[in-house]
């Protein structure tokens, strides 16, 4: 879609506000270009996408910067004390559906933890932190995670 040149820069919106917009392009080095309301510059940086997203495709996602030219830095995701209990959540309902056969630990890949979970390892590890701090699961003698009984 080429709709850049129809982008401007953003006027009223502030960091940490959550926004919607439509993808218009992706870029492997860059990321995923975002038209904010349909009338603004917006990036979800590549190191901050977490999911297969295609032109065309309707994203909400927070400011995490408004830039000096005016376009914005997006995020997919809220900010982390609020995701977490989200991310917390999933792998709890992974756990469910996997029973002993959940192998992801703190040594998985992040690879393989964002392909199952659709969040980075370091969103990972936090929740399944959470989890254990509320002794919703813990470790058994494996270090393999379960769901406390």
């Amino acid at each position: 879609m080429k709709i850049y040149s129809f982008l401007m820069p953003n006027g009223k919106y502030e960091k940490n506000d959550m926004v919607e917009g439509t993808v218009y392009r992706v870029d492997e080095e860059l990321g995923v270009f975002v038209a904010v309301d349909d009338r603004y510059y917006g990036l979800i940086p590549k190191n901050e996408c977490f999911k297969n997203l295609k032109v065309g495709n309707t994203v909400e996602a927070r400011i995490v910067r408004v830039r000096e030219d005016g376009k914005l830095d997006l995020a997919p995701r809220a900010l982390a004390h609020i995701q977490m209990s989200d991310d917390a959540e999933i792998i709890l309902e992974k756990m469910r559906l996997l029973k002993e056969h959940f192998k992801f630990t703190d040594s998985s890949s992040p690879e393989s933890i964002q392909q199952y979970f659709g969040i980075s390892k370091k969103a990972f590890k936090r929740a399944v932190g959470s989890l254990l701090k509320a002794e919703k699961i813990e470790k058994n003698e494996n270090g393999n995670l379960i769901i406390k009984q």
